[in-house]
């Protein structure tokens, strides 16, 4: 048809003139363009027919209408652009369209709409929350994403993404895994036929039992077995597959999953889960225009999932490829070299005294077995997995959660041992411990008795003592001091959420991570003194916060701040990744918080609209969590003493984690009440009883929380608040709105479309109660959470707050002194009203 159009457009420009001839050239040059050069988004109301597409702005990938192999239906997918065989996502797999009709649109409310042909509604991405300014848009990583141009984001926030509904393809950047907040799931599905997308019977996961695992089912029946995750790879996989991809996986409090990165940016992988059942990893081969296999699962007889049965290893070096494990027989007799008559399982060949006539049998290099009945204690070393594993009959095995077996980090395995398998030196295997009789050869007892002390081992131990204590009195003093502070662990190495000591981080790490301190890292300046972000080696963020020598914050503060975030897990307070004590330096190394803080939010015209209602009130309730777990579910109760806004730092979800503990103090026993001579903290946090006397307790805390709770509120700060008509403080006006029945107006007017007005109003009524005169009036921060999450709590009526009228408050607002903090703030503290 197109060369017929050319051949007719020929002849008439033989006919016309030459101006006529260009512009017929050019129309037709525009249609074959719009053709083949698509944009990548499309926006409400707009659609795209079959014939169609859009590309990502590198061409990279093109999302349109296909027919697989040699079906006549029609589906709405995603391939590689300019390298064949490569369709990595399909939108309808199961609802084909049958003929060209299909049209794919975004509708007013975000939702992209798939079409047939009679208009019948076929697929649908199902959007709950409804968007202002909708695009569709198909990134450059291969996702086609949703997201609202109307809505500023810190961050690429986006409504819906295909990447969350994968089909057989894992691309880099994709996750497999799960989501544990929502309870979705990440998984490969198979296509049928390489005529028929849907799916299929074949499914790869990620297994989050004990040490994680890549699984491979049919059904529900598991056929191949990777792992497990030993922190760089998983067990039984060739370790030269970091040449051509760099594997990681992700486990915090909100999700769990696996992904990878190409090994360097031109290559190109994908891994997918084939309709035969195999799980392969290929790369793009530029000189031969075609995907080659790197990794194809299971790689042999031995990877077929429980190919030897119960207590059996396989090897596939050997004929026959299967054995039982020493001091175990098959179940029943008769097994030839093909493993044709294999039984399946194997028995202990003898019965024997479990704690007094057995021990345990190393086995070197191999797959761990498959975590059907286990236990995981990441507070026992080797030696006491050991013993534990002895004193329980049932217990079959054990090992350390460790490559190195070094550390703390227990597994225990109890009942059968399934999906054993030798590995040769290219595999990254694990040592395992297994119960056997002490007769079995290179079976090592554990026991528990007690043997007698040499007379010699005692005088050893005396001299050793002696001669300790001699050499540490003749080091100069100055000399081990210096040397404990030098002390350094590499950094990038101890992660902010499992270890409970905080490692002491080298001064060189911390200046290549910051660009020595450059100012294009400069985050802030607080109290402490300035804050820089970081990079490490391996690409996580860092934040670091550096001791100023004009810091009216010093040694103890510094130290404070690290012993009591060292002993504090909550998902609710900034974790501590590291210190550094070298020279003059005091460093301290926290997790990045890439949303900065609360106050750079609320506080601000343009961005406070992020934070709708429901967001702010997951906030507070976040914020209520965190104190709680300070003042009553830790060991020691802990009392913040800087409650504010700007040290309410916010992660990637927008989450909160409250941040700056070197003012922190602690109560033991029956201490209900402290007094100190040195007030230290932030005018109009402060609760009256601390800022005048300088006495504190957690009452402190539940006043500086009733004052940030009223802030969330109005968008209003407390330090910055003057009313036109009176003097009072922001907590005062919001008490006299109040008691005259408009506490509505207090309400943050970029709240009007999203607020269900009884929760806002429970809400200032509990923070009223909060900033109460006396701290005998405040609830507990218990109490809060009570009237804070039930309706139909019984909320006392507020008394008159403290602090209730601002006598600096004065009609000419630019006289005021402003609080010193960032714009992404890590722990900063004013020092104030001494």
């Amino acid at each position: 048809m197109e060369d017929n159009n050319w051949q007719r457009f020929n002849v008439n420009c033989q006919l016309k003139s030459s101006l006529t001839c260009l512009f017929f050239y050019l129309l037709m040059f525009l249609s074959i363009m719009k053709l083949s050069f698509a944009a990548d988004t499309i926006a409400a109301a707009q659609s795209i027919s079959d014939g169609q597409t859009l590309v990502s702005s590198s061409q990279s990938f093109e999302l349109g209408f296909f027919s697989p192999g040699n079906s006549k239906n029609r589906f709405l997918g995603v391939w590689y652009k300019n390298l064949s065989g490569a369709v990595v996502w399909v939108a309808n797999r199961n609802s084909p369209i049958a003929g060209a009709g299909g049209v794919l649109t975004i509708n007013s409310d975000g939702n992209l709409i798939l079409y047939d042909g009679t208009n019948s509604t076929v697929w649908s991405s199902n959007i709950s929350r409804k968007a202002e300014g909708p695009v569709a848009q198909l990134l450059d990583s291969g996702n086609l994403v949703v997201k609202d141009n109307k809505t500023m984001q810190p961050v690429e926030i986006y409504l819906w993404q295909s990447f969350d509904y994968p089909s057989d393809t894992l691309l880099p950047g994709m996750k497999l895994g799960k989501n544990l907040k929502t309870g979705s799931e990440w998984l490969l599905t198979s296509w049928k036929s390489a005529d028929d997308p849907s799916r299929g019977s074949f499914t790869c996961r990620l297994s989050i039992q004990g040490l994680h695992s890549i699984v491979v089912y049919s059904g529900s029946a598991k056929m191949f077995r990777a792992g497990p995750w030993d922190g760089y790879n998983f067990g039984g996989t060739p370790v030269t597959h970091n040449l051509v991809f760099v594997p990681y996986l992700v486990h915090n409090e909100d999700e769990i999953y696996y992904g990878y990165k190409p090994f360097n940016n031109p290559i190109i992988t994908r891994f997918m889960m084939d309709q035969s059942g195999a799980f392969l990893g290929v790369v793009w081969n530029e000189r031969s225009s075609k995907w080659d296999t790197f990794f194809i699962a299971p790689p042999d007889q031995c990877d077929q999932y429980g190919q030897c049965g119960a207590n059996s290893i396989c090897n596939i070096n050997k004929t026959p490829i299967c054995e039982c494990l020493k001091g175990f027989r098959p179940e029943s007799e008769g097994m030839d070299s093909n493993n044709r008559n294999w039984s399946k399982k194997c028995v202990k060949e003898s019965s024997s005294d479990c704690q007094n006539g057995e021990g345990f049998l190393k086995l070197v290099g191999v797959k761990l077995p498959d975590f059907i009945e286990f236990k995981l204690n990441e507070s026992m070393n080797l030696k006491e997995c050991e013993m534990n594993c002895l004193k329980n009959c049932s217990c079959s095995a054990y090992a350390s959660t460790k490559l190195d077996e070094q550390g703390k980090g227990c597994l225990m395995w109890y009942g059968d041992l399934i999906d054993m398998k030798t590995l040769s030196a290219l595999t990254t295997g694990r040592d395992i411990y297994v119960r056997v009789p002490f007769s079995e050869p290179g079976s090592v007892r554990a026991s528990n008795e007690k043997k007698p002390v040499k007379i010699i081992t005692v005088v050893s131990i005396i001299c050793g003592m002696l001669v300790l204590s001699l050499v540490f009195c003749l080091i100069p003093r100055t000399k081990w001091k210096r040397d404990l502070k030098a002390t350094s662990v590499r950094i990038g190495q101890e992660s902010c959420k499992d270890n409970v000591e905080v490692p002491l981080i080298d001064l060189a790490s911390i200046d290549a991570a910051t660009n020595s301190f450059s100012q294009e890292n400069l985050i802030g300046i607080g109290g402490f003194g300035p804050v820089y972000k970081g990079i490490l080696p391996t690409g996580k963020e860092i934040a670091v916060k550096r001791l100023s020598k004009n810091s009216g914050q010093g040694a103890e503060e510094f130290r404070n701040e690290v012993v009591l975030i060292a002993k504090l897990q909550h998902r609710n307070l900034v974790g501590l990744c590291g210190s550094c004590i070298q020279g003059e330096e005091r460093l301290l190394v926290y997790e990045y918080m890439p949303n900065k803080s609360l106050d750079y939010f609320i506080f601000d015209h343009d961005r406070r609209v992020l934070l709708a209602w429901q967001k702010r009130f997951d906030i507070i309730m976040q914020i209520v969590r965190g104190l709680m777990y300070l003042h009553q579910d830790s060991k020691l109760q802990i009392i913040h003493r800087d409650l504010k806004a700007s040290n309410i730092l916010l992660d990637s979800n927008m989450n909160p984690k409250i941040s700056d503990f070197g003012l922190a103090r602690t109560f033991e026993g029956d201490d209900k009440v402290s007094e100190t001579k040195r007030v230290i903290g932030t005018f109009g946090y402060m609760s009256p009883e601390y800022a005048v006397k300088g006495k504190f307790s957690a009452k402190s805390d539940v006043f500086s929380f009733g004052v940030l709770l009223l802030e969330i509120i109005s968008g209003q700060k407390i330090s910055n608040f003057c009313h036109p008509d009176h003097h009072h403080s922001l907590s005062g006006h919001a008490w006299m709105l109040w008691n005259e029945g408009r506490a509505m107006e207090l309400v943050d007017s970029r709240l009007e479309d999203s607020i269900v007005e009884s929760q806002v109003l429970r809400y200032i009524q509990v923070g009223l109660l909060c900033v109460q005169n006396l701290p005998k009036d405040r609830p507990t921060m218990s109490s809060v959470n009570f009237m804070l999450a039930n309706e139909e709590a019984n909320v006392p009526y507020p008394k008159e707050p403290g602090f209730f009228t601002d006598t600096s408050c004065n009609a000419n607002k630019a006289t005021r002194k402003e609080e010193r903090h960032t714009v992404n703030e890590v722990t900063i503290t004013m020092v104030g009203g001494r």
